[in-house]
């Protein structure tokens, strides 16, 4: 799955943005077809694909997951507020635009602190009047939660869903554990909300060689970052939550779209997704 990528012009990067380190945005936003994106996030890609050819399909799910977590949230679940964490650079499928075509009064506020996404996305994410940006520090849930627009634009004594897809596999629990950093994001949910998580997955079994390999090239590639945890240490991000069926799954196996026409490839066997719901 290859997509043809504009090369950067000299000079075209704007004020802030580095373009010799790696940018978890930018990354992503190249797997993914993009354009905003420059040689040292391309590379991170084909050093992947070399340790495993269909690795961009981890970006692939991650997005897929989160439109159908987002789409059940928004309509089954009846949701209408959304904290987005790590929301990244747009792409076609947002998660305002998601939730808005069920619910047209669905707010959402994006959180993401990559100075590539506070230059290129903001805009973009900010497209409507319910649809919010603040330029927060996911791994700080104090900061996150206290920021004003987030407590302008959500209200906290209703439920709310908070996404958290493809985000914490790049936090390396230098200050806080990855479940000490969910549990203070769930103690100030309110009851009837949900938590939802796509991340990468050591499986613990033939496929665990696979994902040992791409977390070597994701921590010494100029990215620096991306954990495969074993589905053990996910669950324990989400405490005291009741997990929704079908539980903590690999992403393509989260309430698919229909069957499974192509065949499932090992890169795809690492990366889970789950949403929890706050009794």
């Amino acid at each position: 799955m290859t997509a043809a990528h504009s090369s950067s012009r000299p000079g075209s990067a704007p004020a802030l943005v580095d373009t010799s380190k790696a940018s978890i945005a930018r990354v992503y936003d190249y797997a993914l077809g993009g354009k905003d994106n420059y040689p040292v996030d391309r590379d991170v890609i084909e050093s992947l694909r070399r340790a495993a050819p269909e690795a961009e399909l981890l970006a692939v799910d991650n997005r897929a997951f989160l439109v159908r977590a987002v789409r059940f949230l928004a309509g089954e679940a009846d949701i209408d507020q959304f904290l987005d964490c790590g929301s990244g650079l747009p792409t076609a499928e947002n998660t305002h635009q998601v939730a808005q075509r069920l619910n047209p009064e669905a707010r959402v506020v994006y959180v993401d602190n990559d100075p590539s996404v506070v230059a290129h996305g903001r805009a973009l994410l900010e497209e409507n009047d319910l649809t919010s940006f603040s330029p927060g520090d996911l791994t700080d849930p104090r900061q996150v939660l206290d920021d004003p627009v987030v407590t302008r634009n959500l209200d906290f004594d209703r439920p709310i869903a908070l996404l958290q897809a493809g985000t914490l596999h790049h936090y390396d629990e230098d200050r806080l554990s990855v479940p000490e950093i969910m549990e203070q994001y769930i103690a100030a949910l309110p009851s009837g909300s949900y938590v939802a998580i796509a991340h990468f997955l050591d499986p613990e079994d033939a496929d665990s060689e696979l994902a040992r390999r791409m977390e070597e090239v994701f921590v010494h590639s100029p990215m620096g970052t991306g954990r495969f945890r074993t589905r053990e240490q996910i669950r324990a991000m989400l405490p005291g939550l009741d997990l929704i069926d079908p539980g903590l799954v690999r992403c393509f196996e989260w309430w698919p779209d229909g069957p499974a026409l192509k065949p499932i490839v090992p890169a795809q066997r690492c990366i889970a997704g789950v949403v929890g719901r706050k009794p």
